[in-house]
């Protein structure tokens, strides 16, 4: 609507205070349900009932008839509320202008730098890429909402070259919270059909998903192929059918969060299973394990067709709640009862599909000194890349850690990349650097031939040295590093420098997988709910390094015990105005509101890439919500109760209201 620029932040806010804007009011909706109305508004006039996508998947035929031989079916409406993403730091970015060079450059927070210089330079300014510098240091979160360019970039980028200076902006954190994309936001209604037995014959599902008033760049995929692909949980569960509904709202628009769809779809097949324990007075723990893949089914092909290489998912259930005391619930239960309290528990299942970047690149080079440099297109947003990537290289070359330098998010430096999102960090962007490293190892063999006056085919290599076979001759990587930079008559025929480039191409998707168990207690007066104890037992391939991958676990469950417990976005269904745009309005978690989380692993590698590794990043999010919700449920001893958990909430539910 208007852009202000001036030398100041203080004259610009004074300039903007003074744009006047005539709009004319018209109706909104914010509620997801209500969008499909008949006398709901309709936001774009050419798109009927609001629907922008109407996705189906699965095999309604034979689910039907599934549905039709089932000795119990079992029913239950879901609510997936809104929540947004909130980074550490709020958005921002600084522009400039080259008028010699005819190259502009832009500093902000990314979760990539080449995917917001593709939209930015072709889609935006039209110009070449070479003429778009995108750089981005250190984040301070990314979740998914730091992906995609954004408007103010472009119009940073644009002012600098009008103005010939640099343009500066940086959001408040209302802004923030109005800018970026949100998530979530599904009305769904899913029914399950079971045998005398208690096998699960089929899954129906149907939901209602916003995606704001526009469409975000991904925001049709999250709701739709995302969130059909793992419907089904890790489960033996021969038949789906999914219909999802993807409407447009007057609100902001909603995009990949920490998970993508696949929280989303965990939520609706874990309390669907809750929920028939219920009904059908069998223990929750019981009915997972008799419909649980078994090891032995191993690869074993989904409904949704994904084809799980690896994981022992039973044994995941028996290590959580081993490991969480299950056995002792009875009796913390009466203890909690005679203080007037209510305790339950809660357990959850998952799996995370991760490793879905089509591919990355990794650059290695050894300067003369015998230092490397590892150039890689994942950008760290805090999950400690730098640490991982250089670990890997120092480990597998023999050189010292602090050795070892990693360059991200500068488009000038790193000549490819995919960003960071799907948890492919380490499955994807470890696998790339591994696999560059080896190309410097082999390479390095002719300089050591050289070096130790034998053929380059005697050569092997082995804790950081090259070695002669059948001698103990040898000479270090360092020193075959700065060799190689070491101009002679050799140069000509071996080469100047060390340096590789690899782009490695996943062959599969990884399967993170695991349990979470909750337990709560709950204040029947006040409707106060407090986490106890959170146990989480994972399955995520190979540990490469345990602290970082806590640190994930940690953080991830802490997002969705905050959905769960406290975030909610709220709008006024009269106006369509934001309510919870400040701390003030919207709850995130903080310490007080979290466990001690007791985190432990089953490692089962995975088949799919160099590494055996799964992915951790997006997993704690994915099993937390629906552990959570079944633990208060237990304590108040009803079916189900909507997220958030809010006192108020809870306290109507203790009351039947």
């Amino acid at each position: 609507v208007a852009f202000v620029v001036a030398a100041t932040l203080a004259h610009a806010l004074d300039a903007a205070e003074r744009v006047e804007v005539a709009y004319e009011p018209l109706p909104a909706v914010t509620d997801t349900a209500a969008a499909l109305a008949p006398e709901a508004p309709q936001i774009w006039p050419q798109v009927r009932e609001n629907v922008a996508v109407d996705y189906r998947a699965g095999n309604a035929a034979a689910t039907e008839a599934a549905f039709a031989r089932a000795a119990r079916t079992v029913r239950l409406p879901l609510i997936n509320n809104r929540v947004m993403g909130v980074p550490m730091e709020p958005v921002a970015a600084i522009g400039d202008y080259h008028a010699g060079e005819g190259r502009y450059t832009l500093h902000c927070p990314s979760q990539g730098v080449h995917v917001v210089r593709k939209t930015l330079a072709e889609d935006v300014l039209h110009i070449p890429g070479w003429a778009l510098r995108v750089v981005t240091g250190d984040v301070g979160g990314g979740f998914g909402v730091r992906v995609f360019a954004i408007p103010e970039q472009a119009l940073v980028l644009w002012a600098a070259r009008r103005l010939g200076r640099p343009v500066k902006w940086v959001a408040e954190r209302t802004e923030t919270m109005l800018v970026d994309v949100h998530a979530r936001d599904h009305v769904t209604e899913a029914e399950l059909a079971l045998d005398a037995e208690g096998r699960f014959l089929a899954l129906r599902v149907e939901t209602v998903a916003a995606l704001g008033a526009y469409l975000s760049p991904d925001g049709r995929d999250v709701p739709t192929r995302g969130y059909a692909a793992s419907i089904t949980g890790i489960y033996d569960l021969p038949h789906f059918c999914l219909r999802t509904r993807a409407v447009y709202t007057n609100t902001v628009p909603t995009d990949a969060y920490r998970g993508a769809g696949r929280p989303e779809a965990m939520y609706v097949i874990e309390r669907l299973v809750d929920a028939a324990a219920v009904e059908l007075g069998i223990s929750p723990d019981e009915l997972r394990r008799r419909n649980l893949v078994p090891p032995t089914s191993m690869p074993f092909t989904t409904a949704p067709g994904e084809v799980i290489d690896s994981g022992d998912f039973p044994a995941n259930l028996a290590l959580a709640l081993e490991l969480a005391d299950a056995d002792g619930l009875e009796a913390r239960k009466a203890a909690a009862e005679a203080r007037g309290r209510r305790r339950g528990l809660g357990v959850a299942v998952y799996m995370k599909i991760n490793g879905g970047s089509p591919d990355e690149l990794a650059e290695a080079r050894f300067d003369s000194g015998g230092g490397l440099t590892i150039l890689i297109g994942n950008q760290d947003n805090g999950q400690g890349h730098e640490t991982m990537y250089a670990q890997l290289a120092a480990d597998r070359l023999g050189v010292p850690f602090e050795s070892v330098r990693v360059v991200q998010g500068d488009s000038d430096r790193v000549a490819h990349g995919r960003g960071t999102g799907g948890s492919c960090a380490l499955s994807v962007g470890g696998a790339a650097v591994v696999m560059v490293v080896d190309k410097i190892i082999e390479a390095g063999k002719r300089f050591a031939a050289h070096l130790l006056e034998t053929a380059e085919a005697d050569i092997t290599f082995a804790e950081g040295a090259y070695l002669v076979a059948g001698t103990d001759r040898t000479i270090a990587m360092a020193v075959v590093a700065r060799a190689a930079h070491t101009p002679g008559p050799h140069t000509e025929e071996l080469g100047f420098g060390l340096a590789e480039r690899h782009l490695y191409l996943p062959r599969g998707k990884t399967f993170a997988n695991g349990c979470h168990v909750c337990e709560v207690e709950v204040d029947p007066e006040t409707g106060q709910v407090a986490i106890l104890a959170y146990t989480v037992m994972d399955d995520y391939g190979r540990i490469m390094n345990p602290m970082l991958v806590d640190g994930q676990v940690h953080g991830g469950a802490a997002q969705g015990v905050g959905q769960a417990l406290l975030e909610d976005c709220a709008y006024d269904a009269a106006s369509g105005q934001l309510l919870s745009a400040t701390f003030m309005d919207y709850a995130l978690p903080r310490a007080a509101d979290l466990p001690r989380f007791t985190v432990a692993y089953n490692e089962v590698p995975c088949t799919t890439n160099p590494l055996g590794v799964k992915g951790v990043g997006e997993a704690g999010t994915t099993g937390s919500m629906p552990a959570v919700v079944g633990a208060v449920a237990d304590a108040l001893g009803i079916r189900h109760i909507d997220m958030p958990l809010t006192p108020e909430r809870v306290w109507r539910a203790i009351r039947g209201q």
